[in-house]
């Protein structure tokens, strides 16, 4: 509905005499004219040496606020009469954001002093007489400015117009969609203000229009006056019912009240309509209402409110189910917002002005249209990792050809039905499967339930799709079987098999319909057999392996192949011993050394055989020589420190003539670290 305010001035309720000071400052709302006659300088003559001005004579401050940027014009037009000589009135403009409190008002950014009577103030159109104009401001929304006008003596008592231009706008309450949503109302069945009484004089009591004036804004509230300055000035409010009469003209302000904040500026505006009063008698329409018959159920919950039988807010209704009910004041109805019945049928309305006018009228009971649905049944795929559940876009449902439609929906019928535990997340619903309920709500709000059936594809693997083993230099094929509606391999190939596939883990995605059923699948690398250790005695290696797949097979060149762990009569010096298993992958290669021989030792001084010495194995890692008796005693042992040679000495003495036994062991550097072990024995011959 339209805005049909009658007109819209903007006033304060602070005294006049105070107006005077910057401290309490007119508010200005909205970009709405101003007219005021100032009578004094305020309780305070502040000090305007940073403008043009001197001090103050009768003066009036203002403040505004910019609601956008752009810029801002004013106009302040001297009232005067016929014959009478026209005022001069000067103007002073500081901010943005100056304190009034400590009067650090800073330098006037506008100033004008010109001594000549008429308009003058902001404009960037009026050049030709430029000493009565200023240019206009550039302001940024937010920033906050005070206006200061002074009549210099003599003083004007017909005060002055102002009015505002530029591109910019000012705050207000009033044009604040965020603070005013809906548009105040004027009273009366037409919104003109003419409100109807039943006689004149008649007793009214104006607070019964408040909320229809109102219109739903939250934080305003009205007053009603007998005469427009009281209404300007929000003066001397009527408050309790007076006797009203049609010659005279009543007054109302509409106001706004920061709740956060009182002191908020837009607090003091204030925007006024007229009231007139009318004879006539009321007119009570008959109207037809409806309301849903949901899910067939034959009965329907009226709001008989809802009948526009009469325009006024602020009349009284009664509603009963006969005529002769009416007549006699009985059987009113008491629950007219929320009435059941069937229908159709009829029920009758007295509606009563504040006044005392009354008329009858009827209204009938009607059911909107039944929602037609039909149930319908939707499918989804398996979720992966819980394949008894899937995710249904519930929404998906055909449930309905009739539109537009609203849909909610319930995991059980008996929910449905009340309206209980709504489904939230009708897009995306976790589901095992089983059925769903919707109610379907037609564009008037009414609703049908249907069923819908749920659906789950389960997953479908491949059955010839099995891991393989091969070596890890080989290649294989991989074959996901026929009969899926489509392959995609994580390498990137979709068909039924990849060929040329190394060791590694793959997955392939099997379409059946619109679902993928996701399989892993591994290639695995054969387990290589290794050379654990190895035993050398003279010219004869043992080989001990362990791991991969038995039986193995032995090579000294990786041509020639034997079952036998034992190698004999292998020359001194380094030798390759070849590993395999039963997969025949690439052989594992161990290169070990043979040690030269040393049977005999005679310790006597004379620098021939005088000591053992397996120096020249010093490269081998963790090499260490050790000799023992017959009982298997060790009595001696020569690493890094003693160089890897012996003597004949155990303890620093000499030994007893005799044969010896002895082992040498290393570490390999191939990548198994195979231990090795040389064995041997030694005479030696002592002499005194």
């Amino acid at each position: 509905m339209k805005k049909l305010l009658l007109f819209f001035i903007l006033v304060t309720s602070q005294l006049l005499y105070s107006q005077s000071d910057c401290i309490s400052a007119i508010p200005v709302c909205g970009n709405s004219s101003v007219s005021y006659n100032p009578s004094s300088g305020g309780s305070v003559i502040e000090q305007t040496d940073g403008s043009c001005l001197a001090l103050e004579h009768y003066s009036v401050w203002y403040v505004f606020t910019a609601a956008t940027s752009g810029t801002i014009e004013f106009t302040i037009n001297p009232n005067t009469v016929p014959g009478v000589l026209h005022y001069d009135y000067d103007f002073a403009v500081y901010g943005p954001n100056i304190n009034c409190a400590t009067q650090d008002f800073g330098d006037a950014i506008r100033c004008n002093f010109s001594g000549t009577s008429g308009p003058t103030g902001l404009s960037s159109t009026i050049i030709a007489d430029f000493d009565q104009w200023e240019l206009p401001l550039n302001v940024l929304a937010g920033e906050t400015y005070y206006l200061l006008i002074d009549n210099y003596i003599p003083s004007n008592p017909y005060g002055f117009d102002l009015t505002w231009g530029g591109t910019a706008t000012l705050v207000s309450a009033f044009n604040d969609s965020t603070l005013a949503p809906n548009p105040f109302l004027p009273p009366g069945t037409s919104h003109d203000g003419n409100v109807s009484i039943c006689s004149s004089p008649s007793l009214f009591d104006f607070s019964t229009l408040s909320t229809g004036i109102i219109n739903g804004n939250a934080n305003f509230s009205v007053t009603y006056h007998t005469n427009s300055n009281d209404a300007l000035t929000n003066s001397n409010p009527v408050t309790t019912p007076i006797s009203v009469n049609t010659t005279d003209t009543y007054y109302y302000g509409i106001h706004y009240t920061d709740p956060a904040n009182p002191t908020n500026p837009l607090n003091a505006c204030t925007q006024t309509g007229t009231i007139n009063f009318v004879i006539g008698p009321i007119v009570v329409n008959n109207a037809t209402i409806k309301a849903c018959n949901n899910n067939k159920s034959n009965t329907g919950v009226f709001n008989l409110n809802l009948a526009p039988v009469y325009a006024d807010p602020a009349v009284t209704k009664k509603y009963y189910p006969t005529l002769a009910d009416l007549t006699a004041g009985t059987n009113e109805i008491t629950n007219p917002t929320a009435y059941t019945s069937t229908a159709p049928k009829q029920v009758h309305v007295k509606v009563t002005t504040t006044s005392g006018c009354s008329a009858s009228g009827i209204i009938t009971l009607e059911f909107y249209p039944i929602s037609v649905v039909n149930d319908a049944t939707i499918e989804t795929c398996f979720i992966e990792n819980n394949i008894t559940h899937g995710i249904f876009n519930l929404n998906t449902a055909v449930v309905t050809s009739q539109t537009p439609v609203t849909k909610k929906y319930y995991k059980t019928l008996a929910d449905a039905v009340s309206g209980a535990n709504e489904i939230l997340n009708p897009t995306l619903y976790d589901s095992t499967e089983g059925f769903a309920f919707v109610r379907v709500y037609s564009e008037n709000g009414c609703y049908n339930i249907a069923k819908i059936t749920l659906v789950i594809n389960p997953p479908v693997k491949s059955t010839v799709l099995k891991d393989k083993t091969i070596c890890l230099e080989d290649r294989t094929t991989l074959d996901a079987g026929p009969g899926f509606d489509g392959y995609e391999w994580s390498t990137g190939a979709t068909t039924q098999t990849i060929s040329g596939v190394p060791v590694g883990a793959y997955w392939v995605k099997l379409k059946t319909g619109k679902c993928f059923t996701l399989q892993q699948v591994n290639v695995y690398a054969t387990q290589q057999p290794v050379i654990a250790s190895l035993d050398i005695t003279n010219n004869t290696i043992t080989v001990n392996a362990t791991g991969g797949t038995a039986p193995y097979q032995y090579s000294t060149d990786g041509i020639t192949w034997q079952d036998s762990n034992v190698f004999n009569n292998l020359p001194r010096g380094e030798n390759k011993i070849y590993l395999k298993d039963s997969f025949d992958c690439t052989p594992i290669l161990v290169q070990v050394t043979v040690p030269n021989l040393v049977n005999a030792i005679t310790p006597n001084g004379d620098n021939i055989n005088d000591e053992v010495d397996y120096s020249a194995l010093a490269y081998k890692k963790d090499l260490v020589f050790t000799v023992y008796n017959r009982y298997g005693n060790k009595m001696y042992e020569s690493d890094k420190m003693r160089n890897y040679k012996w003597n004949g000495t155990s303890g620093g003495k000499k030994i007893v003539t005799g044969t010896y036994w002895y082992t040498i062991t290393w570490t390999e550097t191939d990548a198994n670290s195979t231990q090795t072990k040389y064995s041997g024995w030694i005479l030696v011959k002592n002499r005194e």
